[in-house]
């Protein structure tokens, strides 16, 4: 069976790819800035997880579209953005895109509560002809429960949605039907999605969010008969440099350099993707981390978290390790949350011990380099990972150690894929 392949870019807001410039002017946020959305981000997912519980479906037909992926620094900071079109004429519109959110949302016109600045023109629903608002006792109403934790309100009969971010971000707006243009050739009528009226937060000029959850309203789903939940993407390694974000299956999964491991059924919620972690190495040496400390928890992998967050007992063991086999080089300040930072600044060259996490079904991960490091300068180059502050605090894999791999979610196979190499 032949697919075609298309693609859709991922580019880094701040970097000179992004079509998300609003201002040159602006400075992009400082290193503490995008740590402390980041702790936001981390404690909104923690304290979902702890106290909610989901399902799953699935179909059996695969099919492809290909989105070039950039890097978004927003909502949580650490995002990445596609452009899509939606409506008849098409709008073509940047949206950060997400594993840990479901529903999709756009900025709408008239904005009858509030929209901040957005870089792509505001879609106006008046002027597409594919537009229909959903009614409020309608099946796919009552559904935005499960996708966005709210219950659904009520306005002149027409369903009104509510979703929130782990910064504080939110939209609410009305829920409607339209057309979803992907590429010229994946085209998809009566797709689900947030027209929103009230909108505010860290969104970075982008028009919104591309929901890639595991609920039955997030584009995996509502796209499952031709891609049949399958989604891969790559974050390119810097703010110049372009990764994809393809939805279907494409023939490369089918090399050898794909390690798959099954989604963890631990985690009950219905949005996320989780993982089981069995074991971290460093310069080739296991640590001596009791496999309860991963089961405590239990761990998800999420494209909007930055810095990796682990169990304090795994983290301990990883800094301990990663520091004594570092010693002959000069320690730097602390970063936020990053407490191993060394000075590399009076050295021509250093040799970084590699890092690998061992997943469920014997899979091993070694983290690229520059997933292993987070470069706030040349003095001030730090371990990118973090404690959580209590043991039985979910997990996190976020996107720093993902830079470069490509990350394949099978959603209706139950697994998620690592390859190496997947852009840079």
């Amino acid at each position: 069976l032949h697919h075609q392949k298309s693609s859709l870019q991922v580019v880094h807001k701040h970097g000179p790819c992004s079509p998300l410039h609003l201002d040159r002017a602006k400075t992009p946020p400082t290193h503490a800035e995008t740590f402390f959305q980041d702790e936001g981000r981390v404690r909104y997912i923690q304290s979902r997880l702890a106290n909610k519980s989901g399902s799953k479906a699935d179909v059996k037909v695969t099919d492809v579209a290909n989105l070039p992926a950039k890097d978004g620094r927003v909502v949580g900071s650490g995002n990445y953005i596609v452009t899509v079109g939606i409506g008849t004429p098409k709008k073509q519109l940047s949206l950060i895109f997400d594993t840990g959110s479901d529903i999709t949302w756009t900025q709408c016109e008239p904005c009858l509560g509030y929209c901040y600045q957005q870089r792509d023109a505001k879609f106006d629903p008046s002027v597409s002809s594919t537009y229909s608002n959903v009614s409020c006792n309608s099946v796919q109403c009552i559904s935005l429960l499960s996708a966005t934790g709210y219950l659904p309100l009520c306005s002149l009969s027409t369903c009104v949605y509510r979703t929130q971010y782990g910064d504080s971000s939110f939209s609410t707006g009305f829920f409607a039907k339209e057309r979803l243009t992907l590429t010229p050739l994946d085209v998809f009528d009566n797709f689900l999605f947030g027209c929103g009226q009230n909108n505010q937060g860290l969104f970075g000029g982008a028009a919104g969010l591309l929901g890639l959850g595991r609920d039955q309203l997030s584009l995996p789903s509502q796209t499952a008969r031709k891609y049949n939940k399958i989604f891969s993407y790559c974050l390119p390694s810097s703010s110049s440099s372009i990764g994809f974000l393809t939805l279907g299956k494409c023939r490369r999964y089918g090399s050898n350099s794909v390690k798959f491991t099954p989604l963890s059924t631990s985690i009950q919620d219905s949005s996320f993707y989780g993982l089981d972690i069995t074991g971290i190495s460093v310069g080739g040496k296991r640590l001596s981390i009791s496999a309860s400390v991963f089961t405590t928890a239990g761990a998800i992998i999420d494209s909007g978290t930055v810095i990796t967050r682990l169990p304090p007992d795994a983290y301990a063991a990883l800094r301990s390790e990663f520091r004594q086999r570092m010693r002959r080089y000069r320690m730097g300040r602390e970063l936020s949350i990053l407490d191993t930072c060394y000075d590399f600044s009076k050295y021509k060259s250093v040799n970084i011990p590699k890092i690998s996490f061992f997943f469920r079904g014997g899979v091993k991960l070694t983290i690229p380099l520059v997933g292993t490091l987070y470069v706030a300068n040349v003095s001030q180059v730090c371990l990118a990972f973090a404690a959580n502050s209590d043991a039985s605090d979910i997990a996190i894999f976020g996107n720093t150690q993902q830079k470069t791999l490509q990350v394949i979610y099978d959603g209706a196979g139950g697994r998620v894929g690592f390859g190496t190499k997947g852009c840079y």
